[in-house]
C-alpha cells in the first residue's frame, strides 16, 4: 500500500472515529435536552392552565379548552386524587378514570414541587410524559404523547448524521489533498534517493519546502554533491591508479583470496600469456613450480622473491606479496634481455678475445725472434712483414669495433641525402678489383634504371658496399660478384650477388651476428674480422631499412639492403 493510500486510510479511520463518538455523544445529549425542554413546556403550560382553575369553574370545560388551546391533553385533578376534568374524556368515562393519587407526577405536585412521569397510559393505550403541578384545587396536569419528541428526536438525528456524513466525506476530500501533499516531495525524495542510489548523482529534489522535509530536500541535494565530488575524485584517482598500473615495465597480477586473477596489466598478461579478460581462476596460469610455490606461500600471508622463472621461454624475475584482504599481487619483471646481453656481452669479450689473441700470439713470438741477432736479413724481413699483416689485422678489427660501438650507441647519426650508387659502387669496389683478379673473379656493377639513385648517407653507403664486396670476393674463386640496384615500393634495393661458396641453411639466420663465422678458419685465414656484415646491419637500420640474405652451398651468396625514400631516375 503506497504512502498517499495509508495516510488517507488513517485519516479516514480517525475521522470516522470522531464522528460516531460526536454523533453519540450529541444523541444522547439531544435526546436528553428535548426531553428536558418539553418538561419545562408542559410545566408552563400546566401553570396557565392552574391560574385559571378558580372555584365554581367547570374543572372539565377547563381541561377541554385548555387541552384545544394547547394542543396537549390536559388533567385537572382533585385534592382526594379524582379526576373531575380531562381534555379527551367527558361524562361516563370521565367518572370511569381511576383515582390519580398514586400517580408518581400526582404525589410529586400534590407536595409541592413540579413532578414528571413517563409511562404507557392506561386510558389512551400509548406511552405519554405526564407533567403535573400544583393548584390552588388540587393539580393541573398536561400531558405529551412521547411518539411526537421521538419524531422530533429522530429529525434531529437524522440531522447530525448528515451532517456527519458531510463532515466525513469532507474530511476525506481535506484529507486526500493533505495526504497528496504531505507524500508528493516524500515521493519526490525517494525517487531522487533512489536515482542516487542507482549511480544518477545528476539528479537533485526540485523542491523548496519550510520544515523537516524542506530540510531533507537540501540536506539531500547536497548529498547528492558531495556524493559527485567525490565520485568524480575517485574516477580520477582510479583512472590515474589504472594508467600507472598499466604503465608499468613490470608485470602485475592482482589475484584474490579465492585464488582468482582480478587484475592484470598488459605487461603481465604478455608475460604469463594470460588466456582471456579477468577475473579467471590462478589455474589458467603457467605451471610453473617456482611461480606456483611463490603464490601459494603469498596466499598463505608470506611474501616471496625475488625469484628467477622460466616461463613461456623468458626469463622472469619473480616477486609475491600477500595483500590484507587474503589476496596475493605478482611482479614479474623480464630479465629476457638482460641475459640475453649478458651472454652477448660474454660471448663479445670471449670473440674479441679470441680475435686479438692469435695476431698478438704472432707479433709477440716473432717479435721475440727478432730481438736476436743472428736472424738472417730474409728471414727478419719475413718476420716483420708477418708482424705488420697482424698488426694491421688488429687495427682492422678495432677500428671495426669502434664504428660499430659508434653506431650501436647512437654516436653517429646518419645524413640521408640523394647518392647516385654508381659513383658509390665504383669507389668501394676500385680497392679489392687488385685481389679480386689475383683470384680470377670479376666485379661487375649492374645499376638499375629505375633506381640509379638511393637516398642514404654516401659514407654509410660506402662502407656497406665496401664490406659485402669484400666479403663477397673473400669468399668467391674464379667467380663473379655483381654490385646491382633494384627498385622497390616506399624505396630501393642495393645490393653484392656473388657466385662464391654460398652459406648452408642453418647458418644464413645468424650471419649478421657479431663474430659469427660459418667457417671460422677460413675466415681468419683470409683476413675477416667477423664484424663486416654486423656493421653493414647496423648502418643499414639506422637509415630505417632492413637487410636479407639469400643463399645455398656452391650457388653464391646475395645480400641486399633497402634504404627507404624515393629513387630518382637520373640522367
Amino acid at each position: 500500500m503506497r504512502l498517499t493510500e495509508r495516510l488517507l486510510l488513517a485519516f479516514l479511520v480517525v475521522v470516522a472515529v470522531l464522528v460516531i463518538v460526536v454523533v453519540a455523544v450529541i444523541d444522547q445529549r439531544l435526546h436528553l435536552r428535548i426531553t428536558e425542554q418539553t418538561v419545562g413546556q408542559l410545566a408552563r403550560e400546566a401553570r396557565l392552565v392552574a391560574t385559571q382553575w378558580r372555584p365554581g369553574a367547570s374543572a372539565d370545560a377547563l381541561a377541554d379548552t385548555a387541552g384545544a388551546a394547547l394542543g396537549h391533553r390536559v388533567t385537572l385533578i382533585d385534592r382526594t386524587g379524582r379526576v373531575i376534568g380531562d381534555s379527551e374524556f367527558d361524562g361516563p368515562e370521565l367518572d370511569r378514570l381511576e383515582n390519580h393519587s398514586v400517580r408518581l407526577e400526582v404525589r410529586q405536585a400534590a407536595s409541592g414541587v413540579t413532578g414528571s412521569a413517563r409511562r404507557v397510559s392506561a386510558s389512551a393505550g400509548d406511552e405519554e410524559l405526564y407533567v403535573a403541578v400544583p393548584a390552588a384545587l388540587g393539580v393541573a396536569r398536561v400531558s405529551l404523547a412521547t411518539r411526537s419528541i421521538e419524531e422530533i428526536f429522530d429529525r434531529a438525528r437524522r440531522d447530525i448524521f448528515a451532517a456527519g456524513l458531510a463532515a466525513l466525506l469532507a474530511s476525506t476530500l481535506l484529507a486526500y489533498l493533505f495526504s497528496r501533499a504531505v507524500t508528493r516531495p516524500i515521493v519526490e525524495l525517494r525517487d531522487v534517493a533512489q536515482a542516487m542510489a542507482a549511480g544518477d548523482l545528476s539528479r537533485r529534489p526540485s523542491l523548496s519546502a519550510p520544515g523537516e522535509v524542506g530540510d531533507l530536500a537540501i540536506a539531500l541535494r547536497r548529498l547528492g554533491e558531495q556524493l559527485g565530488s567525490r565520485l568524480a575524485a575517485l574516477k580520477a584517482e582510479e583512472s590515474l591508479l589504472t594508467e600507472l598500473f598499466d604503465s608499468l615495465n613490470e608485470g602485475a597480477v592482482v589475484i584474490d583470496a579465492s585464488r582468482r586473477v582480478v587484475r592484470i596489466n598488459g605487461v603481465g598478461r604478455r608475460l604469463v600469456r594470460a588466456p582471456g579478460a579477468a577475473p579467471f581462476s590462478v589455474d589458467q596460469l603457467p605451471r610453473d613450480r617456482a611461480l606456483q610455490a611463490a603464490l601459494d606461500s603469498a596466499l598463505a600471508g608470506a611474501g616471496a622473491g625475488p625469484v628467477e622463472v622460466y616461463v613461456a621461454g623468458r626469463t622472469l624475475s619473480l616477486t609475491a606479496r600477500p595483500l590484507t584482504d587474503g589476496g596475493a599481487v605478482l611482479a614479474l619483471f623480464d630479465l629476457t634481455q638482460i641475459r640475453r646481453l649478458e651472454a652477448v656481452r660474454r660471448d663479445f669479450v670471449a670473440n674479441v678475445s679470441h680475435e686479438l689473441r692469435t695476431p698478438l700470439t704472432v707479433v709477440g713470438g716473432f717479435a721475440e725472434t727478432l730481438v736476436e741477432d743472428d736472424v738472417p736479413p730474409d728471414r727478419r724481413r719475413r718476420f716483420a712483414e708477418t708482424i705488420l699483416a697482424n698488426t694491421r689485422r688488429m687495427q682492422r678489427l678495432v677500428d671495426d669495433l669502434l664504428d660499430l660501438s659508434r653506431i650501436e650507441s647512437g654516436g653517429w647519426v646518419p645524413n640521408p641525402t640523394a647518392v647516385d650508387v654508381r659513383s658509390v659502387a665504383t669507389d668501394a669496389v676500385a680497392p679489392v678489383r687488385a685481389a679480386a683478379q689475383e683470384k680470377g673473379v670479376t666485379i661487375r656493377i649492374a645499376i638499375a634504371d629505375d633506381a640509379r639513385t638511393v637516398r642514404a648517407d654516401p659514407t654509410a653507403l660506402r662502407q656497406v658496399l665496401t664490406n659485402l664486396v669484400e666479403n663477397a670476393v673473400r669468399h668467391t674463386n674464379a667467380g663473379t660478384v655483381t654490385v646491382f640496384t633494384e627498385a622497390a615500393a616506399g624505396g630501393a634495393w642495393v645490393g653484392v650477388r656473388d657466385t662464391g661458396v654460398g652459406i648452408p641453411p642453418e647458418h644464413l639466420p645468424r650471419i649478421f651476428e657479431r663474430f659469427y663465422r660459418v667457417d671460422a678458419g677460413r675466415s681468419r685465414e683470409v683476413g675477416g674480422t667477423g664484424l663486416g656484415l654486423s656493421i653493414v646491419k647496423h648502418l643499414v637500420e639506422a637509415h630505417g631499412g632492413h637487410v636479407r640474405a639469400e643463399s645455398a652451398p656452391g650457388q653464391g651468396t646475395t645480400i641486399c639492403a633497402f634504404f627507404p625514400g624515393p629513387a630518382r631516375v637520373t640522367a
